[in-house]
């Protein structure tokens, strides 16, 4: 079966569909040939689509970011981040914290009532990813193992290791983090495959029974796993940031899942 009959026959049972973004409806650059047209034929079928993203970003930036790419808001009903949950738990600690990623997401942070310490003097860090200056992850192993050294907890705002751009792979705030918890630093995750994104999405789409909800993602250990250990159906697209591979036979076993598999494994979205 192609990609497009498969989508064409998806089930009247899936109401809510929560699909994440970056490597499959856009790489960064442009949206993917065929996705606007699925979206929205999803929404004119009654599907509640719901745009779940590891971003570090609150989700009205990710939406004028679409807008910029050229996606249609008629192709969504709502968007749900990692950076929202993140958000919300850096707000509610009351105290300045550390920051590390660029000067654009640290003045989101700020404009959300984000309180980013001047100096050394904070014992919470919100990372939103890598900074402007470093592009490789082992360029920031000195300053982690300081921080872990003194028991700073490190925020990670998206558990995303790499992600495509175009054609370059870069790399994301999940891949620091990996490294601070090398290096004996503790990390609270926000976004997939954690269950705080999901009760946020879940709520917005009206807390729909698990049955009723499909997930779509490229992540094999952010979309996938966390749709595995939600309990949903989902569907692997393989076109993502795995460069076509297919689904790994022993997914399942490495992380304890039984038999669970997803219901597809499909190149895109059109």
């Amino acid at each position: 079966m192609t990609d497009s009959a498969f989508w064409d026959a998806l089930p009247d049972s899936y109401r809510v569909v929560l699909c994440d973004i970056w490597g499959v409806v856009h790489d960064g650059v442009s949206v993917y040939p065929g996705v606007a047209q699925r979206l929205r034929a999803w929404r004119e079928q009654g599907r509640f689509v719901l745009l779940i993203s590891n971003a570090p970003r609150p989700s009205a930036d990710v939406a004028r970011h679409l807008d910029r790419l050229g996606l249609a808001r008629d192709c969504w009903d709502a968007i749900m981040t990692g950076g929202e949950a993140g958000i919300e738990v850096l707000v509610g600690l009351g105290e300045p914290v550390g920051f590390l990623g660029t000067k654009d997401d640290r003045s989101v942070l700020e404009r959300r009532s984000v309180r980013i310490a001047d100096g050394d003097d904070f014992m919470d860090l919100a990372c939103t990813g890598l900074d402007e200056q470093r592009s490789k992850v082992e360029q920031y192993a000195e300053e982690l193992r300081e921080w872990a050294g003194r028991g700073v907890r490190f925020h990670c705002l998206n558990p995303d290791r790499i992600v495509l751009r175009g054609v370059s792979v870069e790399a994301c705030a999940g891949a620091l983090a990996d490294l601070y918890e090398e290096l004996g630093g503790t990390v609270e995750w926000y976004g997939k495959p954690h269950r705080a994104i999901y009760d946020h999405a879940l709520r917005m789409a009206g807390d729909p029974p698990l049955q009723a909800v499909l997930a779509i993602g490229d992540g094999l250990v952010t979309d996938i796993l966390g749709a595995a250990r939600l309990g949903v159906d989902a569907v692997f697209v393989r076109g993502g940031i795995h460069a076509g591979e297919g689904f790994p036979a022993d997914f399942a076993d490495t992380h304890g899942l039984g038999d669970w598999r997803p219901i597809a494994s499909v190149e895109g979205l059109a």
